[in-house]
């Protein structure tokens, strides 16, 4: 869909049944993702149901076998290799 043929569009959450604006900001940026199908929630229950995913990641604690600096990690580490702070994991996927 060309730029020309966007338009704003008013859409019905799944999940509230409240009716949102699809912008044609938004629909560009879903082009751009390559995104072929609308947003089925409004942005409120988008952002309910992401927290509600985020919320069930859990941190471990971990002292870093680089620097011994204290951090956390999304993975619990199992003892058989080496865990990294995010600072050391960053300069060696730079290296």
């Amino acid at each position: 869909m060309s730029d020309a043929k966007l338009a704003d569009q008013t859409l019905t959450c799944k999940d509230c049944g409240n009716q949102f604006v699809w912008t044609v900001g938004e629909q560009k940026f879903y082009q751009e993702k390559g995104f072929t199908n609308p947003p089925t929630r409004c942005p409120d229950c988008r952002a309910k149901k992401k927290s509600e995913s985020m919320g069930q990641r859990r941190d471990f604690p971990i002292t870093c076998s680089n620097c011994g600096k204290q951090d956390t990690v999304p993975f619990e580490p199992r003892g058989d290799k080496p865990v990294l702070c995010r600072d050391c994991f960053r300069n060696s996927r730079k290296a």
